[in-house]
C-alpha cells in the first residue's frame, strides 16, 4: 500500500516541480548575464523573484495543479540542497580566520539573532516565525539561512517570502554602502575582508562587496563568511531545542532534529579530508545551487503578493534595525576583536 502511495505521488508533484525546475533554470541563466554577475545578484534571489510573479499572474487553477510538486520542492529539495552546500567550505577555513575571526562570527550571529527575537514581536508586533526567520536571514547567511529555518520554526510560505525579501534588500544595500565606508575609513583590507564577512547578509553580496575593494579584502571576506555559514547547522539544532522547551510538558513533542543539517556538517567534514575529485566536488556544488534553485522558485510560485502586503512595514522595519545593528554593532565587535589580537 506504501508503494502504491508513492506511485501516485510522483505523477502528481512533476507539474509543479517542472514549473519550479523551468523557473530556476531561466533566473540561473539570467543571473549569468554580465551585469547581473558585476551586481552580486545570485540566481538563488532570481529564482524566487521570478517565482513570485509567475505565482500571481498564473492562473489559479494551474497552480492548484502545481500545489504538490511545489510542496516537495520547498521541502526535500531544501533539505538536500542545504546538505551539498556543505561542500563549499572545509574545517580548515576555520584557521584561516583564526580564533578571533570565529569568535567575532559567533558575536555576530548571537547578538544579531537576540536582537530579532527581542524586538520582532515585542516592538514592532511580528509573528514570532517572521521575526525569527528575518533574525535568521540577517544573522547568518540571507536566503539560504531563511529557507533552512523555515522548518523548524514552521513558518508559512508568506513568511519566508517576507524575511527572504527583506534580507535581499539590505543585504544589496551593503554591497554598496560597505565598499565607500572602507574607502573613507581607509581600513586595510583584511580588517575590511573581516567585517564584511561577519556582516553582509548574502555570500553572493560577500563577495560583491570584497572584490569592490581588492582581491585581498575578497578572499578574507568570503571566508569569514564561510565561517559563519558553517555555524548554520549547530544554529538550526540549538533552535530546534528551544522550541521543544518552549512548548508545555504535556503537550511536549521530542526534539526535531534538522538533520539536514548534521548532513551539512558531515559533508563539511569530508571536504576537509580532501579525499574527493574537485570535479566531483563542482558537479555536487553545481547541483546543490541547482537544488536551492527549484526550491527557491517554488517558494516564490506558492507566495501570494496580497498577504506579503498584509505584513506591513513592521518587518521592514526590524530588517532595518538588524541592519543598522550589523554596520555599527558588527563593526564594534570587529574592533573589539582586533583591539584585543593587537594587545
Amino acid at each position: 500500500m506504501h508503494s502504491l502511495t508513492r506511485s501516485h505521488a510522483i505523477p502528481a508533484a512533476l507539474p509543479g516541480l517542472l514549473l519550479a525546475a523551468a523557473i530556476a533554470a531561466a533566473a540561473t541563466a539570467v543571473a549569468r548575464l554580465p551585469g547581473l554577475q558585476a551586481s552580486g545578484l545570485s540566481a538563488l534571489t532570481l529564482a524566487i523573484v521570478l517565482g513570485l510573479v509567475a505565482g500571481n499572474v498564473l492562473p489559479g487553477a494551474a497552480l492548484a495543479t502545481a500545489a504538490a510538486g511545489l510542496d516537495v520542492a520547498r521541502q526535500r529539495l531544501l533539505r538536500a540542497g542545504i546538505v551539498l552546500y556543505g561542500l563549499r567550505l572545509t574545517f580548515q577555513d576555520i584557521g584561516h580566520v583564526g580564533l578571533a575571526g570565529v569568535a567575532v562570527d559567533a558575536a555576530v550571529l548571537c547578538s544579531t539573532f537576540a536582537l530579532a527575537c527581542l524586538l520582532g514581536t515585542r516592538v514592532f508586533g511580528l509573528p514570532r516565525a517572521t521575526a525569527l526567520l528575518i533574525g535568521a536571514g540577517s544573522s547568518i547567511c540571507g536566503a539560504a539561512a531563511v529557507m533552512a529555518t523555515a522548518p523548524v520554526v514552521r513558518g508559512r510560505s508568506e513568511d519566508v517570502a517576507v524575511a527572504v525579501a527583506t534580507v535581499i534588500g539590505f543585504g544589496s544595500v551593503a554591497m554598496i554602502l560597505y565598499p565607500a565606508a572602507c574607502h573613507l575609513l581607509a581600513l586595510p583590507p583584511q580588517a575590511y575582508g573581516l567585517w564584511a564577512g561577519s556582516t553582509i547578509h548574502e555570500v553572493a553580496q560577500v563577495v560583491a562587496a570584497g572584490h569592490a575593494v581588492s582581491d585581498a579584502a575578497a578572499d578574507t571576506a568570503v571566508i569569514a563568511k564561510m565561517v559563519r555559514v558553517m555555524m548554520l547547522a549547530p544554529f538550526l539544532v540549538a533552535l530546534s531545542a528551544w522550541f521543544a522547551r518552549a512548548t508545555p510538558a504535556a503537550t511536549r513533542a521530542p526534539i526535531a532534529i534538522p538533520w539536514f543539517a548534521l548532513g551539512f556538517v558531515a559533508l563539511a567534514g569530508v571536504r576537509s579530508l580532501d579525499v574527493l575529485p574537485e570535479r566531483a566536488v563542482a558537479l555536487a556544488n553545481t547541483a546543490g545551487v541547482a537544488l536551492l534553485a527549484v526550491a527557491m522558485a517554488a517558494l516564490g510560485l506558492a507566495t501570494r503578493l496580497s498577504a506579503m502586503k498584509a505584513a506591513g512595514l513592521q518587518p521592514l522595519a526590524l530588517g532595518a534595525t538588524l541592519f543598522a545593528w550589523l554596520v555599527l554593532g558588527g563593526g564594534a565587535i570587529n574592533l573589539a576583536a582586533g583591539a584585543l589580537a593587537a594587545g
